[in-house]
């Protein structure tokens, strides 16, 4: 499977830059990740547990860095095995160039599956792929940039509502001007 994209991330480069290279940043922007621990240097260990279509694993793998240039580029490689759900591996190549809004992050992956995943389909297995690339970069500037979270809307959940219900009916309401 092969795919690439661009997003643009309001931040920096070298803000991106080193968000990609630190564990928590990981952890908190990979879709399901449970653990992420390591160093750019010697490479990170990941767990991470996904549904994909009706087969729901736990990854175990490793993740290593190479061809990085500062603020500008790395390339990604990891391989992780899923039990009997079967294995994935693959690699990225991460570009990032300043914008008028940030920076505008270009990625290529290239990823291989095998075991119960590969017998899903590659239309199933590509859909999932481009939806936790959709995710992974969603968190990442809700990372970045908690500004629009953290402003909020002054009102406060009613008794038995739940948090992230205010937050939708928040936004919402400003959006529509209703309540």
């Amino acid at each position: 499977m092969q795919m690439s994209d661009q997003k643009e991330i309001a931040a920096d480069p070298a803000t991106v830059y080193a968000a990609l290279l630190t564990p928590e940043v990981l952890k908190a922007c990979v879709p399901g990740a449970q653990e992420v621990t390591g160093t750019p240097q010697e490479g990170f260990e990941a767990t991470v547990t996904q549904k994909v279509g009706p087969v729901k694993a736990t990854f175990k793998g490793q993740v290593s860095l190479s061809d990085l240039v500062e603020n500008e580029t790395l390339t990604i490689s990891g391989e992780g095995k899923g039990g009997a759900a079967g294995f994935a591996k693959g690699g990225a190549v991460v570009t990032l160039a300043p914008s008028d809004t940030g920076t505008l992050l270009s990625y290529e992956v290239e990823a291989k599956v095998g075991g119960k995943l590969a017998q899903l389909g590659s239309r199933i297995i590509d859909g999932f792929a481009k939806k936790m690339a959709d995710q992974f970069f969603a968190n990442l500037q809700a990372h970045l940039a908690p500004q629009e979270e953290a402003e909020g809307d002054g009102e406060t959940p009613a008794d038995g509502e739940a948090p992230e219900d205010s937050g939708k009916k928040g936004w919402f309401s400003k959006v529509t001007g209703r309540g």
